[in-house]
């Protein structure tokens, strides 16, 4: 439990790290319905593969988001996964950033449905 470190690039780029974040994950599976005609109903089949949506929060200053907006104006960029710890290679779909504070917000998706 607790607030850990987390590591975002660009795919050139160096490894930024972004100290005491609060990290949120929604895994998904991918499926795909079939619907049978004469049949006892409706399939799901499992494809087998997953999908993922990461959220970090906590508080950076300035200096540190005006290098986060450079990964997030990347598009794409690359995750150190945060608690299986392997690079993963995601879209930046959303920062939010409050200077009065500090406060962030990143939404990273990976492989979305």
């Amino acid at each position: 439990m607790g607030e850990r470190p987390c590591y975002i690039r660009t795919s050139e780029g160096d490894w930024l790290q972004l100290d005491d974040c609060s990290i949120s994950i929604e895994q998904r599976r991918r499926f795909q319905r079939e619907v049978a005609r004469d049949g006892e109903g409706d399939d799901l089949i499992d494809q087998g593969s997953e999908s993922a949506e990461y959220t970090f929060t906590g508080r950076i200053d300035d200096e540190t988001y005006l290098k986060v907006l450079e990964v997030f104006r990347a598009g794409s960029c690359w995750l150190i996964e945060p608690f299986e710890e392997f690079e993963l290679k995601v879209c930046f779909a959303k920062l939010s950033y409050d200077s009065g504070d500090g406060t962030f917000e990143i939404l990273l998706i990976q492989d979305a449905i």
